[in-house]
């Protein structure tokens, strides 16, 4: 199974694939380039649930062939973000009502032992680190920047994670985040559902104090907000251009 990519991976990729699409000049297309772009996209939400991911379509996009394509699908399948159906192809993942409460719950579960531990372990560098994504974040979300926003807003989370310190519990919280990204996609009421840069503020700040109850009380109520205001009977349109979304930005 391929290791989920942090924003920089997922930004160089994008930057790698201007060079290395169809017709480029470069050196071959590794699967992790394309594993994280196809990330990328999946969990900015410019591909949504239930968006057919055509091995043609991608194989003319990244200028590969289709056994590759077909690795690329199955690493993605193992990730949870892309769903294989016999005789159909494969779809961006179309989580159900009942998954998506159950992500949230093990989200709930599995960031109050991230937050107890980063309690633990937290210097002023650390809360620094936390304070610059949510810096970040807040001008991503200013000038309406959607895709950095959200990918800032993953980042904070991993973050917490990194600095509590345990391998299993950020490997966990990754796929969550992943999946989460996935659901807002799918059931959000508006184009700005999903983590609010107050809110890691609250959590970053409670954090510094050494206040470990605060901080897993406030990530709990961020959690619920997140999840609170969802649609759970909405349907996302399927119908995209893959080659638009995933291949290089047109030249201006």
């Amino acid at each position: 199974m391929a290791k989920l990519p942090n924003a920089r991976q997922t930004a160089t990729a994008t930057a790698t694939s201007q060079t290395l699409g169809r017709g480029g000049r470069g050196q071959p297309v590794a699967d992790e380039t394309i594993f994280a772009r196809v990330y990328g996209a999946i969990v900015e939400r410019r591909l949504e649930p239930g968006t057919k991911l055509g091995e043609e379509a991608l194989c003319e996009t990244f200028g590969v062939s289709r056994a590759q394509i077909r690795r690329v699908l199955l690493n993605l399948a193992h990730a949870k973000l892309v769903e294989l159906r016999p005789n159909r192809g494969a779809y961006v993942a179309q989580p159900s009502v009942r998954e998506a409460r159950h992500v949230f719950e093990a989200r709930r579960a599995v960031e109050a032992a991230v937050v107890e531990r980063a309690a633990d372990r937290m210097t002023e560098e650390m809360f620094e680190s936390l304070a610059a994504i949510v810096r970040e974040e807040h001008k991503a979300q200013e000038r309406s920047d959607k895709q950095a926003a959200i990918r800032l807003s993953g980042d904070f989370h991993l973050r917490l994670a990194q600095i509590a310190g345990n391998e299993v519990l950020s490997s966990f919280l990754q796929e969550l985040v992943s999946r989460t990204s996935l659901i807002i996609a799918a059931y959000g009421m508006t184009s700005d559902s999903g983590c609010s840069h107050d809110d890691h503020w609250t959590v970053a700040r409670a954090l510094r104090d050494g206040d470990a109850a605060a901080a897993i009380a406030h990530m709990n109520q961020h959690l619920r907000f997140i999840e609170e205001p969802l649609n759970f009977v909405t349907e996302a349109d399927p119908l995209v251009d893959l080659k638009t979304i995933l291949g290089p930005p047109a030249e201006s």
